[in-house]
């Protein structure tokens, strides 16, 4: 079913929970979002050593079955509330150290966004957007290159998949931003996406202060701060 089609319904029926179809007032269900909140981590976690990461949860039980929906199974509208999440977790554990931001999602192939129909870091960028006030360019960056899936390479083989597969996008082409970038995705492996990004950004002199993420695998390094 198409996203619209679905919307529209939804306007006059009431929406069944995308994760276990039961009735909800919302997105999800009162207990699917208790599991949801089950997969949150605690606030203030380290994820690298380089530059400040902010993720909302682990990949794993109800979490990693809502991105699984969104991405594989046509349901966009779940990319809301992951992205209020997130931005109600940035405005908890971010300082207020740094002005002028904007938000980048890491952008899809063209042909892979053409063929599912909407780039989910796009979507969930917005909604974190909404809830953070910081203004959103949703073509900060585009994807040149056409990569393999991520899932099931090393290290070493990510990082030569993604090699020169981002570009400067026509919103920076136009304008460079006056602050840093906050890089938007679903999910947080091991960084070597959006490593590819920021070397992108980095050619163009354009500055990456951090990154935000709806879940990942991996375990953090320690607690710290996240700057804004």
């Amino acid at each position: 079913m198409k996203p619209w089609i679905k919307a529209f319904l939804n306007f006059f029926l009431k929406p069944n929970c995308p994760l276990c179809y039961r009735p909800a007032e919302i997105c999800f269900c009162s207990d699917c979002q208790t599991q949801l909140q089950d997969c949150q981590f605690p606030p203030g976690l380290r994820w690298t050593r380089d530059i400040p990461v902010l993720i909302w949860g682990r990949y794993d039980g109800a979490l990693k079955q809502a991105i699984t929906k969104l991405k594989y199974h046509n349901f966009p509208e779940i990319a809301q509330p992951l992205g209020e999440q997130l931005g109600e977790a940035w405005l908890e554990t971010a300082e207020s150290t740094l002005s002028q931001l904007v938000v980048v999602p890491i952008p899809m192939f063209a042909a892979k966004q053409k063929k599912r129909g909407f780039n989910q870091a796009e979507l969930i960028a917005r909604s974190f957007c909404q809830v953070t006030s910081l203004p959103l360019k949703v073509n900060g960056l585009k994807r040149v290159r056409n990569t393999t899936a991520q899932f099931g390479l090393s290290g070493k083989e990510r990082h030569k998949n993604l090699k020169s597969a981002f570009s400067l996008g026509k919103d920076f082409k136009r304008r460079r931003p006056r602050g840093g970038v906050i890089l938007v995705d679903d999910i947080f492996t091991s960084g070597a996406t959006v490593k590819a990004a920021i070397q992108a950004l980095k050619r163009a002199k354009i500055p990456v202060v951090g990154v935000v993420a709806v879940a990942t695998t991996r375990q953090p390094l320690s607690m710290k701060r996240v700057r804004k």
